[in-house]
């Protein structure tokens, strides 16, 4: 990092919203280089003091309790990524003319002029898996890489480990980090899918999709899109609108044959007719779908779109087969717990909306379903009316069961439903057994919810450990 970064923050008054991660990664870098940094957070918990003592032992100010006042002198904003753009300490600073950044848009002010380019991922669903999954491939590339943003290590400590440290970095951006990172400049990025979410943090869909849409702003090789979209507006919509850099190449993803400048599947081969000389008449075989774990169609998407990132920085195909072969995903993401008397028992804890739990049910044949918990303002007729005819039976859990009850009604009311009107300790384990009951041998028990978990548990982790307890204790007791 030159030093025309480091002497641009001597001086400065940040005050920095948050004692997340994000923010006391923020909080210690910026006083590193110069800064004069207090953090505001309007908690006031023992995990809270004992992170401001811990800021405060390196002489870092903290404010707990008052998240609204902005601290007198203060010359810019760094917000943590889930304070909201309606927060009255934002009011406050509007008021006072101070900008609001995030932590990316921190990192990517702190990038010397040789630092790693950024490879960007977005969307509704599938933002860590498709991160991940691109890492993998460009460290069978040969590459110095990291999966980063919204994900592993904050960005910011990452960047300021310097510009020889890495080649290219793999980073994960909500739409709240995208919504604070207005100089963000990508070498290349996706948005894979947009569908409904955090609708109460943006204030309409519309808000929400243009936050999305920022990751293609100043692309300078490729914007990856998803050709299979039907939403409206879709993502190539948002490709069409972006201002990328002269020669910048739209390049889609679809799970049918690809046409030219696509990655596409053609008889169960990943192929690539976007990065190949004649893209007219040549296709490049990448990986079969079997080298894709799990093997569901939205799995197979996300596979595409890192394989469509990769090779916009040049990996060899040799490297997109040998990265998703070594690929793991994480936990609570379709992931396989039992078979219990011939029933498959499925934790998709992860699916926290409602495009997310019908990636997964469109996944499986016939399925009962485990669904329920904070819905964030989502309504579920849609989600019903595609999957009905794949569900053998539903265990409704969690405190906005009945809007997926009364949806349930409305488009299968032929599907027995099992509503269970308990938030203690044993409720998951009373669902997995009131779905064991409803399952047939051949049949899939998915806990797939639609929903938040903070009904009933501390995050979606909590939750998928509890279902896959209970599957265990239900094969313990078969």
């Amino acid at each position: 990092m030159g030093s025309q970064e480091v002497t641009s923050w001597q001086g400065r008054n940040v005050t920095v919203a948050g004692l997340g991660v994000s923010g006391v990664s923020a909080a210690r870098a910026l006083a590193g280089l110069g800064a004069s940094v207090t953090v505001v957070d309007g908690g006031s918990s023992e995990s809270h003091r004992e992170r401001a003592a811990s800021l405060e032992g390196e002489g870092i100010p903290v404010r707990l309790g008052d998240a609204a006042t902005l601290p007198d002198g203060t010359d810019l904003v760094v917000t943590s990524p889930g304070w909201k753009p309606d927060s009255p300490l934002f009011a406050a600073a509007a008021a006072a003319g101070v900008d609001v950044v995030g932590d990316v848009e921190i990192a990517w002010r702190l990038r010397g002029p040789d630092a790693a380019p950024w490879l960007g991922i977005t969307g509704t669903n599938g933002k860590t898996t498709t991160t991940q999954m691109l890492a993998s491939i460009l460290t069978a590339a040969g590459l110095r890489t990291a999966a980063v943003g919204n994900i592993g290590t904050p960005i910011v400590d990452v960047v300021l480990e310097g510009d020889d440290a890495y080649d290219v970095l793999a980073v994960e951006l909500s739409s709240y980090q995208l919504h604070w990172a207005p100089s963000l400049r990508a070498h290349s990025a996706t948005v894979l899918n947009l569908a409904p979410d955090h609708l109460d943090w943006h204030g309409s869909m519309e808000a929400y999709v243009a936050d999305k849409g920022r990751i293609y702003e100043g692309n300078q090789v490729a914007c990856v899109y998803n050709v299979d979209a039907t939403d409206k507006p879709s993502t190539e919509d948002l490709v069409r609108e972006a201002d990328v850099e002269e020669g910048c190449r739209a390049i889609g993803f679809t799970l049918n044959a690809p046409a030219p400048s696509q990655l596409g599947v053609v008889d169960g081969i990943l192929v690539d007719r976007a990065f190949v000389p004649d893209r007219q008449k040549q296709a490049q075989e990448l990986a079969e779908i079997s080298d894709v774990k799990p093997p569901a169609p939205h799995n197979i998407a996300n596979a595409l779109a890192a394989a469509a990132l990769a090779r916009a920085y040049g990996v060899p195909a040799t490297a997109v087969r040998d990265g998703l072969r070594a690929f793991r995903p994480d936990a609570h993401r379709i992931e396989h717990v039992a078979d219990v008397a011939e029933v498959a028992y499925v934790d998709d804890s992860k699916a926290t909306n409602t495009h997310a739990a019908e990636a997964s049910l469109a996944a499986y044949e016939s399925i009962v379903w485990i669904a329920g918990g904070l819905a964030k303002g989502a309504t579920f007729d849609e989600l019903v009316t595609k999957s009905a005819k794949r569900l053998r039976g539903v265990v409704l859990i969690g405190a906005d069961r009945a809007l997926i009850r009364e949806a349930l009604a409305r488009h299968a009311p032929e599907v027995p439903v099992v509503d269970l009107d308990r938030t203690d300790t044993g409720a998951m384990s009373e669902a997995v057994r009131q779905a064991a009951r409803l399952a047939e041998p051949g049949d899939t028990v998915l806990m797939a919810p639609a929903c938040a978990s903070m009904d009933m548990f501390t995050n979606y982790n909590k939750r998928g450990d509890a279902f896959a307890d209970a599957v265990r204790e239900l094969g313990a007791s078969a």
